[in-house]
């Protein structure tokens, strides 16, 4: 364990960030499976749900919790899969 005040308060405030991401990226995660299971049963379904989807991928990217090319690339991957 740190002996420095200031480290110890970095360690508590990483740990706490870091539960914080992890909820974030699973429920990401979470919203991407959820559009791979309404493309396979209904497209209409689908299109609609890609806007939130969207929203985000483009939210983790703004709060860094993934990089901008990242969310631009899984972008034009799920729209790509709706086209076929």
């Amino acid at each position: 364990m740190p002996v420095i005040e200031s480290v110890r308060k970095a360690l508590r405030q990483n740990e706490k960030r870091r539960k914080i991401n992890a909820s974030k990226k699973l429920a990401l995660k979470k919203t991407i499976k959820q559009y791979h299971k309404l493309l396979a049963e209904d497209t209409k379904k689908a299109e609609a749900f890609l806007s939130t989807v969207y929203k985000g991928l483009d939210k983790a990217a703004k709060t860094k919790l993934i990089k901008p090319n990242k969310a631009s690339r899984t972008k034009s991957r799920l729209a790509a899969k709706l086209k076929k």
